[in-house]
């Protein structure tokens, strides 16, 4: 039998080692703690995975900081972006592939990089349609403002300008 002392163990916070923690080290929900549901051995992974899974959900999301460089800015958190004052409209695709330029200025991003960071790591469609996408970003976030933010290094990739272009 458990020792006294331990069944009235201090409450603790939970984290995803609560998923795991013996039922009696948990604090009442009469306390106002929310109860979590205890995992009795022998358990599966899977279940274990989803438990741990269910309690990252819990935990309250941070908000992604809205990227920016110049006048270009786009809030993750939203799912907006624009030029200075003017919001602009893009394809998810657009704004992926967005959004991983601008959290890399002024560094050289290759189309392989790009391709298992946007697209998929499993990606095994035709390579140049990473050009096609910069060429449809282009058109949105440069050609109205005659900026060109994307610069084309040639053989290696593109670079997104850390002034907006």
């Amino acid at each position: 039998m458990r020792d006294e002392k331990e069944r009235t163990a201090p409450a603790r916070r939970y984290s995803v080692a609560g998923a795991i923690l013996p039922a009696w080290t948990r604090p009442a929900p009469a306390f106002g703690a929310h109860p979590v549901p205890v995992l009795t051995k022998p358990f599966s992974f899977v279940v274990l995975l989803a438990r741990i899974r269910a309690l990252l959900r819990r935990s309250s999301p941070q908000r992604p900081a809205v990227l920016s460089a110049g006048d270009l800015w786009l809030d993750p958190g939203s799912h907006r972006c624009g030029r200075g004052a003017d919001v602009l409209a893009l394809t998810p695709r657009e704004f992926g592939l967005l959004e991983f330029l601008l959290q890399h200025p002024e560094t050289v991003v290759s189309k392989h990089e790009l391709l298992t960071q946007v697209w998929d790591a499993c990606f095994d469609g035709d390579p140049n349609i990473v050009e096609v996408y910069v060429g449809y970003l282009r058109r949105k976030i440069d050609t109205p403002y005659r900026r060109s933010a994307i610069e084309t290094v040639r053989g290696v990739g593109y670079r997104l300008d850390g002034k907006g272009g």
